[in-house]
């Protein structure tokens, strides 16, 4: 009798791009929701290189990457992954998933977003492309008292077909990397916003303080 050979899943990648000029306690939750939420088996962590729709200037990538690497370095299954910093021009999303699709051909690609960029999808570059691409994983701040504020990603306008979404559950986290740079800029203590060690960092390299 022949045996019926075990179908394997795909390997599951998520991936989590953004400035990180501060990485703050916020970005480091919804990582970690991910993770274990999402089932992952890897999550690739970008710092944006040039930021398209971004009208201020970043601060240096080799800050912001190192930052990264201090706030999710720990977490198990997270890859600080470099691409963005390095690439020419501006840092679109699309050009990053056609990437790993050639690098992990056969895999899922996991597209971490909050509810404010999904609302924004539809202005990103190749935003349709991007849903044929990947999964967009939203996070939410489920609410029983107000369900009915919850972003629906179905009710985007020209979704192409067979578009998936998936939602992560994050707790409320009031966090604001522009607020945490205004703070630091002042010389305040930013220790309970950010992760120990990209509080250090800051204070170290005197970031922030001429913004």
């Amino acid at each position: 009798m022949a045996v019926k050979p075990v179908s394997k899943k795909a390997p599951r990648i998520g991936v989590f791009g953004g400035a990180f000029d501060p990485p703050h306690n916020a970005h480091v939750a919804l990582a970690r929701c991910a993770l274990e939420q999402l089932a992952l088996d890897e999550l690739r962590v970008i710092p944006t290189g040039q930021a398209w729709h971004k009208s201020r200037q970043l601060s240096p990538a080799s800050h912001r990457l190192e930052m990264a690497r201090l706030a999710f370095g720990e977490l198990r299954g997270a890859v600080i992954d470099e691409r963005e910093i390095h690439r020419t021009g501006p840092s679109y999303t699309l050009d990053t998933l056609r990437e790993l699709q050639q690098e992990h051909p056969g895999d899922q690609l996991l597209l971490i977003l909050g509810a404010d960029q999904g609302a924004a999808l539809p202005s990103w570059h190749g935003w349709q492309e991007i849903l044929r691409l990947a999964i967009v994983s939203l996070a939410q701040r489920p609410d029983p008292a107000k369900a009915s504020a919850l972003f629906d990603p179905t009710t985007l306008p020209n979704l192409p077909p067979g578009a998936r979404f998936e939602t992560i559950e994050l707790p409320a986290m009031d966090l604001s990397a522009t607020e945490i740079r205004t703070q630091a800029s002042r010389g305040n203590d930013v220790s309970l916003l950010v992760p120990p060690a990209v509080a250090r960092y800051i204070d170290l390299h005197h970031l922030y303080r001429f913004t």
